[in-house]
């Protein structure tokens, strides 16, 4: 069944919206907006769900800048592109348009737990990179106003690893990447996009996933580790391990 992508984006976006009632904590956050949309990839046959956390204004935010999150793995059960509300709704009410990738469906293969995991998830992430593709570049055609020059990837664990794998593959689309707690994939090994990541006190990376101190001098790298759990850096994580998360997001898109 072949899909007409221009009406699919206008039933989504008209059915599903809603604004996120929440008392801001800082007198100048925006109130949130959340609208859900479903775009199709046709070459691969296949729905890229989004969620899109954005400031409810009827002002223009000159230079507004994207953020394109994705998840960590859920095992295909849907849904994952809203746990991490903590992160993707305060993102929104500084001022940044947020958009959150569910990335996996209940028909797709679970992720490999056996053998070299950085070779068998390898599709899975490509997968991944792919999607964030596909939906830049629908974006780039509902949303042309966007500052797109300072995109930044952000990613939890698998979701992490596919979001260093797009930044290898596409460092001239992508101006920083922040990673939270990625295992497997290497991260690039560049000052140019800025890159960051944050670190759980329960799970290690694998061997040369990060970079050594040397090479984070070289490349102006931020390693942060952190006491938090690798499970604990979604909306499961307390209130006060989101406040440090969030901070630490919000000081790494600040930098220059």
């Amino acid at each position: 069944m072949k899909y007409n992508l221009s009406a699919f984006l206008t039933v989504s976006l008209l059915m599903i919206s809603c604004t996120i009632q929440k008392k801001n904590t800082e007198s100048n956050d925006y109130e949130v907006k959340l609208d859900t949309l479903t775009f199709f990839d046709q070459n691969r046959n296949r729905k890229i769900p989004v969620a899109i956390y954005h400031p409810k204004t009827d002002k223009k935010i000159p230079h507004q800048q994207v953020i394109i999150f994705n998840h960590g793995y859920g095992f295909n059960k849907g849904g994952d592109y809203f746990v991490y509300s903590y992160l993707t709704e305060k993102l929104a009410s500084k001022g940044y348009f947020t958009v959150s990738i569910q990335h996996e469906l209940k028909t797709d293969s679970l992720l490999p737990t056996e053998g070299n995991l950085q070779i068998v998830r390898r599709p899975f992430w490509q997968n991944g990179s792919d999607n964030i593709m596909l939906v830049l570049n629908e974006l780039k055609k509902i949303k042309p106003e966007l500052d797109y020059q300072h995109l930044t990837l952000l990613g939890h664990s698998n979701g992490g690893d596919m979001s260093a794998l797009f930044t290898l593959q596409h460092p001239n689309l992508v101006y920083k990447l922040i990673t939270m707690d990625n295992r497997r994939m290497f991260l690039p090994r560049t000052s140019i996009p800025k890159v960051y990541t944050l670190r759980s006190n329960d799970y290690p990376a694998d061997e040369g996933v990060l970079l050594n101190e040397e090479e984070q001098k070289k490349y102006h790298m931020k390693v942060q580790p952190t006491l938090i759990n690798h499970g604990h850096m979604d909306n499961k994580g307390t209130e006060e391990e989101k406040k440090t998360l969030n901070g630490f997001v919000l000081q790494y898109l600040s930098e220059q």
